[in-house]
């Protein structure tokens, strides 16, 4: 997609952020018997993609109506983004004269009644959906919310909000400092990439600022396409202004001047959300000539991705900002020395940037006193599949898989039995239940055949066909190839035809053979991530579930 296409798309996107409009008068049916002062305590309320999927928007459209109808008078609204507990949506919090905030939840509009009304805005238990004060909630006491700080507490496009609590404050304490130095403290924290890859952070802005030419570029991947994920879209849409915080920073370490957040087309909401932010922060002097007034000149721009899984990789992505097909670059060169427009660029994903402004707050020290030695800091980790209370949550690392699911998601609902889990998307290996005590690491899941990716856990009950399941992804593979290196465009396809065979029940051994020896070759000799790790999820599912591959190959000899 070239940059014109992908604005005619961003100025087209349907902004999917505008909160239901307080109504006109209605009848004061329970005005007079209304027990309670009419000053009507302020409402914050959830409003990303995923709140709005499950029902919030018509819950708090009812919500105000009833309110206004018995008033004539609809309460101040902040709406917020998601603080990932799902299972609780939709959600509302009613702010109290003290200034703690008390939550109900999930709603639904049959709980709207008289009696609960006036409960809820006296901040009173209610049957089915009092929660009290989200943060005292069993889900977030554990977590350690680092980077999702302000997701689902500040309004996101708040600008005056957020800088009263601290945003921006980072970046001030970044440009009072070398950019070397600053560059020494991202090295000294240990941050790995959250996209997958988990290169040292640092070490890329180092190579990046030592490269020659100019411009530079700083681009934020958030083109997040594994099945089970979207951390970085309710980043984008709940703390926009945590990203640009983190790209200023990067920018002002390496020398950049422009940068690009590139978003995948199906985030309309998290498109328009970011627009908003760095349309605030030009107007504030974040962005442009001189950061903060300060920095160097700095500006951003969002590019939009046509839908192509491919894209998340860091040089399909830039052949897609330049407007072309996007397709895998041999490497190297790196793109921290020759990368968008063949400029020296740091490409970080979405949550990568987002941890920089609590690092450079509170120092390398304090970011590595979570986590694991090799494993520095928390990770997000979003839960989905077959669990009784799906979630985002950040933890450090280091919690064991076991910990995490059934801790945090609740197990696999009554009556179904875990079989497998599976990290880090299409591309991660299945892990049986025998493995559950693996920490929740790079180093840990490495060692057990797994792999953390973008922090995508989903977990599968025994009704999974993990034939069926392998066969899956691997046309998902063969789908979502660019084609440019024979392993991956011609492997994906051989390794989905044999098991195709095997799930109709003409395969053989030698066929599972063969695929074993493809996946080696593809492993091996793919130019990228996707052809090499593709096979993870197929060579896992026959190390751990062999019965289920040799059940369905052909029957011969012995007579019928």
């Amino acid at each position: 997609m070239s940059v014109s296409s992908a604005e005619a798309v961003e100025t087209a996107s349907q902004d999917q952020t505008t909160p239901p409009q307080p109504l006109s008068a209605a009848p004061r049916s329970w005005a007079e018997s209304w027990p309670i002062d009419t000053s009507l305590p302020r409402l914050y309320l959830p409003n990303d993609t995923t709140s709005r999927a499950v029902g919030a928007m018509e819950v708090y459209t009812e919500l105000m109506h009833r309110i206004e109808r018995a008033l004539g008078a609809t309460p101040p609204t902040t709406f917020v983004g998601s603080r990932g507990l799902f299972f609780l949506e939709p959600l509302v919090e009613v702010e109290l004269p003290t200034g703690e905030r008390v939550a109900y939840g999930p709603m639904r509009t049959s709980m709207l009644t008289k009696r609960n009304l006036e409960l809820i805005l006296q901040g009173r238990r209610i049957a089915g959906a009092t929660l009290g004060p989200l943060a005292e909630h069993p889900h977030l006491i554990g977590q350690q919310r680092l980077v999702f700080g302000s997701c689902g507490i500040l309004p996101p496009n708040d600008l005056q909000a957020l800088r009263s609590q601290g945003a921006y404050g980072a970046l001030e304490r970044a440009l009072l400092r070398s950019p070397p130095e600053v560059i020494d403290e991202v090295v000294a924290s240990g941050l790995q990439g959250r996209g997958g890859a988990g290169f040292p952070c640092g070490l890329k802005w180092r190579t990046t600022a030592a490269a020659a030419g100019s411009p530079k570029y700083i681009v934020a991947n958030g083109d997040e396409g594994d099945p089970g994920t979207y951390a970085d879209r309710m980043l984008l849409e709940g703390d926009p202004h945590r990203l640009i915080e983190g790209m200023a920073i990067a920018a002002y370490a390496v020398g950049a001047t422009e940068g690009y957040v590139y978003i995948r087309g199906e985030y309309p909401a998290a498109i328009a959300s970011m627009r908003t932010a760095i349309t605030q922060a030009r107007e504030a002097g974040i962005l442009g000539p001189r950061m903060l007034g300060s920095g160097g000149p700095f500006d951003l721009r969002v590019a939009i991705n046509g839908g192509a899984y491919i894209c998340g990789e860091e040089t399909a992505l830039l052949e897609s900002i330049e407007g072309r097909r996007g397709m895998v670059r041999a490497k190297p060169p790196y793109p921290a020395e020759s990368g968008l427009f063949r400029k020296p660029t740091v490409v970080n994903n979405v949550l990568t940037l987002a941890s920089i402004p609590w690092i450079l707050r509170n120092g390398a020290r304090a970011w590595k006193k979570h986590g694991t030695e090799g494993s520095p800091g928390t990770v997000v980790l979003q839960l989905g599949g077959s669990l009784r209370t799906p979630c985002l949550i950040e933890v450090p690392f280091g919690l064991s898989l076991r910990e995490v699911v059934s801790g945090y998601g609740g197990g696999t609902p009554k009556g179904l039995k875990l079989k497998a889990v599976q990290c880090g998307g299409p591309l991660g290996g299945l892990l049986p239940p025998r493995l559950l005590d693996t920490p929740v690491s790079f180093e840990g899941l490495k060692a057990a055949g797994g792999l953390l990716g973008h922090g995508g856990i989903v977990v599968y009950d025994h009704r999974t066909d993990m034939v069926d399941l392998s066969h899956h992804f691997m046309e998902f593979c063969a789908h979502e190839s660019c084609g440019k290196c024979t392993p991956c465009r011609i492997g994906s396809h051989r390794a989905e035809e044999l098991l195709q065979k095997v799930l109709d029940g003409e395969g053989s051994p030698e066929d599972l053979d063969r695929l074993r020896e493809l996946a080696h070759t593809m492993t091996w000799a793919s130019l990228c991530a996707l052809g090499g790790l593709a096979p993870s999820p197929v060579l896992s599912a026959l190390e751990h579930f062999p019965r289920e591959f040799e059940a369905r190959l052909k029957r011969t000899g012995g007579g019928a």
